[in-house]
C-alpha cells in the first residue's frame, strides 16, 4: 500500500497512529506529498480528486480517503477493535467531534496562509476558534470517561487534534479551565505511537 503523507497534517498523524498501534507500520510505503486549497502541488489528485490528504492506494481496489475511511479499514485489516461494536456509536462520534476539532483548526491555518493578510477575515477566524473552544468543554465535561477507556479511535483523534491545536495555535492555551482534559492529554501524548508521528518543530 501507498499513503499520501505530509509530517504536519493531522489527518494524516492519525492515519500513522493508527498504523503504529495496529503494527501495519511496514505494510505501507509512505509517498510525501504537499498542496494548499489552491495550489495542488503534488497532492494525489489521480487518485484522490478532492486533491486531499491522507490518501490510501491499495493493489485490491480503489483508493481510499478519508482519514476516517482509510482508519477504519486499517481496524479491520489488522483486527484491532478499536472500533467495538458494544461502544461503536460512542466511538465514531468522539471520532467526528475530534474531527471536527482539527477542521476548523486547519481552517484557521488556510485563512492566513492563502489569504492577503488585508483579506484575512478576523471575525471568521474567532468563529472557527469558537468551534474548537465549545468541542473542548464537551471533551472535558462529557468525555472523560470514554477517553480514559481502552483505547479505540475516538481517543486517537482526540489526540491527534489536540497535539495539532498545539501545533498551530499554540498560544490560545486550550488546557486553561480544561484540567482533566490536560491531564489526559499529557498521558496520552506519550504514548509511543504518539512520540513517533509528532509534526516537525
Amino acid at each position: 500500500m501507498q499513503l499520501y503523507h505530509s509530517p504536519t497534517s493531522p489527518f494524516v498523524r492519525k492515519v500513522m497512529v493508527t498504523l503504529h498501534e495496529t503494527g501495519q507500520l511496514d505494510d505501507v510505503e509512505i509517498v510525501p506529498a504537499a498542496g494548499t486549497p489552491i495550489d495542488k502541488g503534488s497532492m494525489p489528485v489521480s487518485w484522490n480528486p478532492l486533491g486531499k490528504i491522507p490518501t490510501l492506494v491499495r493493489d485490491e481496489g480503489p483508493a481510499l480517503f478519508d482519514s476516517r475511511v482509510i482508519c477504519r479499514y486499517l481496524d479491520a485489516r489488522a483486527g484491532a477493535g478499536l472500533y467495538p461494536e458494544k461502544r461503536i456509536w460512542e466511538v465514531l462520534t468522539l471520532e467526528a467531534l475530534a474531527d471536527g476539532i482539527t477542521e476548523a483548526a486547519v481552517l484557521m491555518v488556510y485563512e492566513s496562509r492563502c489569504r492577503p493578510e488585508e483579506k484575512i477575515h478576523d471575525f471568521w477566524v474567532e468563529g472557527q476558534w469558537a468551534k474548537v473552544a465549545r468541542a473542548l468543554n464537551v471533551l472535558e465535561t462529557r468525555w472523560t470517561s470514554h477517553l480514559v477507556g481502552p483505547l479505540d479511535m475516538g481517543q486517537i483523534a482526540v489526540g491527534c487534534a489536540l497535539g495539532y491545536v498545539d501545533f498551530r495555535h499554540g498560544g490560545r492555551d486550550w488546557r486553561e479551565g480544561r484540567d482533566g482534559l490536560a491531564a489526559w492529554e499529557a498521558a496520552f501524548a506519550a504514548r509511543p505511537a504518539m512520540q513517533a508521528t509528532r509534526p516537525p518543530l
